[in-house]
């Protein structure tokens, strides 16, 4: 069986694993940022991320092309150069704003921190999409409200096989990923490489839903993609940093 094979394969069957996935995730409770009780410990984290397949350092900024929901979209990405303190970490808060042909889809601004062992944490994320004249923010979500938790996005030594809850916030935010591969290729309008970590995200809440993400280091996402479910795509056009 083909790498490409391979991947198909495993995406069918995730959905089928979710179970298996919850097990894998009471190892985050052990992680540098979170004692045995899975409560958060401020003094573990540190200012500033720096983990390769995250490099998000203020001031860079990330330009990606693609479709969703049927129509083009433009998605840029920025790290700004303010924090936001959530459950006493210091949180980097990160832009990403979708147009179509100038009209503003949707406004989103995530919170990430790092722990002391590399491992990059999602904090929550205020989100705004725009349709008919009106405006969704039901996506919002701040760990440490209403029962809402951190979760690890990317680990600081990746392996294959490492799977994480990004979210949990029961009924509301419930992404996971699980990281199968750290040897593709992928090609862009960016450029084109090999070795990139490619990781499954998917959601309780979103049966039939997944979707490929392409982590490069020193770069970060260069590309989604659907595995399973709606067509969509993103790919990296232009990646600036100081």
């Amino acid at each position: 069986m083909n790498r490409s094979t391979t991947i198909r394969a495993v995406a069918a069957a995730v959905l089928l694993l979710c179970a298996a996935a919850f097990a894998v995730q009471t190892s985050r409770s052990s992680a540098a940022g979170a004692g045995s009780s899975g409560a958060i410990r401020p003094h573990d984290f540190v200012r500033h991320i720096t983990n390769p397949y995250l490099p998000w350092k203020p001031g860079s900024v990330w330009v990606y092309r693609g479709v969703k929901d049927g129509v083009s979209q433009r998605d840029v990405v920025r790290v700004l150069r303010r924090t936001k303190t959530i459950l006493g970490v210091t949180a980097t808060v990160v832009s990403d704003v979708a147009t179509h042909n100038g009209t503003v889809l949707e406004k989103t601004t995530d919170w990430y921190a790092q722990d002391r062992e590399g491992n990059v944490w999602y904090f929550g994320e205020r989100t705004a999409a725009y349709e008919g004249g009106t405006v969704d923010t039901s996506g919002s979500w701040q760990a440490g409200v209403g029962g809402a938790q951190p979760g690890i996005v990317m680990n600081a030594q990746p392996q294959v096989g490492d799977t994480h809850r990004q979210e949990y916030w029961p009924g509301q935010a419930e992404d996971q990923y699980w990281l199968v591969d750290l040897g593709q290729r992928v090609s862009v309008p960016y450029g084109s490489f090999r070795d990139a970590a490619l990781t499954l995200e998917w959601s309780r809440l979103e049966p039939g839903v997944i979707d490929r993400k392409y982590y490069i280091r020193g770069v970060g996402v260069v590309k989604e993609t659907a595995a399973q479910g709606p067509a969509e795509v993103a790919e990296l056009v232009r990646y600036t940093h100081p």
